[in-house]
């Protein structure tokens, strides 16, 4: 990646971040809100699914880089198939700390 498009990127996540802080004041909010009226609280689905989306949203960014390195590694050595592998396999590890996020929602 060259700096330009790092420097986006990072960028992008900073407000991503923000985003998703203040949609967790939001939850927690309608959350409290809807125990103590007894209604339904709107921003748990919502901050549900900001956190799965999101969470697959940086699985592919990840993925796509590491399944690249992990060919060529292959592509070199033949050997090192499980290696690549397992590394092509710890992002999916994040979709599901995704998922757990949205279940205890």
């Amino acid at each position: 990646m060259n700096p330009k498009m790092m420097r986006n990127v990072m960028r992008m996540m900073i407000v991503l971040l923000a985003f998703i802080g203040m949609a967790d004041v939001v939850a927690a909010t309608g959350a409290v809100a809807a125990t103590a009226s007894g209604g339904y609280a709107w921003g748990m689905p919502l901050g549900a699914g900001i956190a799965l989306g999101l969470a697959g949203v940086g699985t592919g960014l990840s993925q796509g880089q590491i399944g690249a390195a992990a060919v060529g590694m292959v592509a070199e050595d033949g050997d090192k198939f499980v290696t690549g592998l397992i590394f092509t396999a710890l992002p999916e590890t994040i979709v599901l700390f995704g998922f757990l996020a949205m279940f205890l929602m």
